[in-house]
C-alpha cells in the first residue's frame, strides 16, 4: 500500500487494534475506487477522486469512522448497515473488529455515485 508520509504518521499514533482497523478499511477503499489518491484533510487521512474528496476515515479510541455517509446513503443502504452507528454525515463502526468490507465497499460505491451525480448536475 501507498501511504503519504503524513497518513503514516496518524496510522503510526494510532493504538495497534485501530491501526489494523484502518489499515483494513483503506483496503476496501481502495478495492473500490482504485484511481483514488491518498489525501490528508481535517486531520485525517482521506482519498480524492477527480479533485473531489471521496472519504475520510479514522480510528478513534472506541470507533473507526467513515466520512461522508449521509441520510440518503444510510436509509438506501439500511439493511447491511442498521448494526453500526450513524451520525451526521458519518458510519462509526466498532474498533473491536474490522469494519466489513462488504460494507466499506458498499458505502464507497455508494459515495462514488453521489459525486458522479453531482457532477453530472454541473454540466
Amino acid at each position: 500500500m501507498n501511504f503519504s508520509k503524513s497518513t503514516l504518521q496518524v496510522l503510526a499514533a494510532l493504538i495497534p487494534l485501530a491501526c489494523a482497523t484502518a489499515v483494513h478499511a483503506e483496503a476496501a477503499i481502495r478495492a473500490v475506487a482504485p484511481n483514488a489518491v491518498d489525501d490528508f484533510s481535517y486531520g485525517m487521512p482521506a482519498f480524492t477522486l477527480d479533485g473531489r474528496h471521496l472519504v475520510w476515515y479514522a480510528a478513534w479510541k472506541q470507533h473507526y469512522s467513515l466520512y461522508p455517509v449521509g441520510l440518503e446513503i444510510v436509509r438506501a443502504h439500511q439493511a447491511q448497515v442498521a448494526r453500526y452507528a450513524a451520525a451526521k454525515g458519518t458510519m462509526r463502526f466498532p474498533v473491536s473488529e474490522p469494519p466489513p468490507l462488504a460494507v466499506v465497499k458498499l458505502l464507497v460505491a455508494a459515495r462514488m455515485a453521489e459525486l458522479q451525480a453531482e457532477a453530472k448536475a454541473r454540466t
